[in-house]
């Protein structure tokens, strides 16, 4: 009998899980991503549908995630200012992945 060898990936620079990582990985994210899905939230409405999230960290996670090309930032030259985040076309093929998360946590919530 013989005895199969596992193929072993190493997590360089050409890891695609790696790299999904890097655009996905930060505490708040993909919680950031789940409250905007394909919607259009102003900076306030984020802020409530994620208490938990101080308003320095809120807008640090914002500009990454623009910055990324995740999130579009919009800002009207208005007084008060208003600015407006929606998701890209990329921030949108991570709803699958977040879809993916509801379900496992809803299956094995503790």
């Amino acid at each position: 009998m013989e005895k199969k060898v596992k193929e072993i990936i190493p997590c360089d620079d050409n890891c695609p899980v790696k790299a999904s990582l890097g655009l996905l990985g930060g505490k708040w994210t993909l919680l950031i991503i789940f409250q905007i899905n394909d919607d259009v939230m102003r900076y306030g409405e984020l802020k409530r549908a994620i208490p938990s999230i101080s308003e320095k960290m809120l807008i640090q996670e914002l500009n990454m995630l623009v910055e990324k090309k995740l999130v579009i930032k919009k800002a009207y030259p208005e007084i008060p200012p208003r600015v407006e985040y929606r998701l890209t076309e990329l921030g949108l093929k991570t709803m699958p992945i977040i879809e993916k998360l509801i379900e496992f946590g809803q299956g094995n919530l503790v």
